[in-house]
């Protein structure tokens, strides 16, 4: 089960700028609901919980989802509107960029008492939050803090990726007791060395040899912390760049080979799908080596993939594992 917003995503056509053409492509996603999407791509039963206006926006939105096989079951239609971001994807040596218009949108104004998490997680194998959530409003936080708690007192592991977005949060100083306050509750970390450097509020200058230093300081500060998993990005251009995984666990680490991407098609969502191959990947027993190798999986195919969320199978999973690029008839 994940919990976040919904947003509907407009983009410019053919990596060109926003409005440079008169139309612009539209998909839905979000950080959690691209994370359900790829666990219900490889098969995995997913969950989302959310709120979505109760308008032909959000009307379309829960059809996108529900056509991912993903259970809407716990997702609140109520007053307010859909949050929305723009999409400029880059080309060349031109970067993307993302705006957001979220605010005051049906999910960043629901009361967190709204959620029945106690009914809303019977079942639930596990629930997924990220650090986008908290920055949306007072409510949003509430909500994600008492989810994360009911989920340890029903002994439910909660996954949580950091996913720090500057823009989002009103105050820098804002960010890390919020954020620390939902890791302490996750056997699952998605994280890079900053985002760990955030949460401990420790000093990352980009010395390789500190990140493994930040790694001991997290699984010493979080107890119930079991799994850290990031990666690596070295881009060249907009549409080129290698890449690879690491996972960590308290008694070792597995690395991926790093792969080299080009002609990338979407950037957007390949975190969240790297997040989707490590979960599946880890599976009950935390196999950290299948988590890296899957994570690296989703996350290069999702680079392959246009829109929000990766919509790999187990099939293009085994073909990418065993190196098959030929047609598959």
């Amino acid at each position: 089960m994940v919990f976040g917003e919904l947003l509907l995503r407009l983009s410019a056509p053919d990596r060109g700028l926003l409005l440079q053409r008169p139309g612009l492509d539209s998909c839905f996603g979000g950080a959690e609901a691209n994370v359900a999407a790829g666990l219900a791509s490889l098969g995995r039963p997913a969950a989302i919980v959310t709120a979505l206006p109760r308008n032909r926006l959000g009307d379309a939105a829960l059809a996108a989802v529900r056509g991912m096989g993903i259970d809407c079951s716990g997702v609140l239609r109520t007053a307010g509107r859909m949050g929305l971001y723009f999409l400029d994807s880059g080309a060349g040596f031109r970067p993307g960029q993302v705006i957001y218009d979220r605010n005051d949108s049906s999910f960043a104004r629901a009361d967190a008492d709204r959620f029945d998490w106690p009914t809303l997680l019977r079942g639930a194998g596990r629930l997924h939050l990220s650090g986008i959530t908290p920055a949306l409003g007072a409510g949003p936080a509430a909500a994600a803090r008492r989810a994360a708690a009911t989920a340890g007192e029903l002994g439910i592991p909660v996954s949580f990726d950091v996913n720090f977005r500057p823009s989002l949060w009103r105050s820098p100083e804002e960010a890390p007791p919020l954020l620390r306050a939902l890791a302490n509750e996750a056997d699952v970390l998605f994280a890079n060395a900053h985002d760990i450097a955030l949460l401990t509020d420790e000093a990352f200058a980009g010395h390789p040899e500190d990140e493994q230093r930040l790694v001991a300081r997290a699984f010493a500060l979080f107890p119930k912390l079991k799994v850290i998993a990031s990666s690596r990005r070295a881009m060249s251009a907009a549409d080129r760049l290698s890449v690879s995984v690491k996972v960590n666990g308290r008694d070792g680490m597995a690395t991926s080979p790093e792969k080299t991407l080009s002609n990338v098609v979407d950037r957007i969502g390949t975190g969240d799908a790297l997040a989707a191959g490590v979960l599946a990947g880890l599976g009950p027993s935390h196999d950290i080596a299948r988590a890296a190798e899957w994570g690296l999986a989703l996350f290069c195919l999702k680079h392959s993939i246009p829109g929000d969320a990766s919509l790999a199978d187990m099939s293009d999973l085994e073909a990418f594992l065993d190196a098959r690029l030929d047609v598959r008839r």
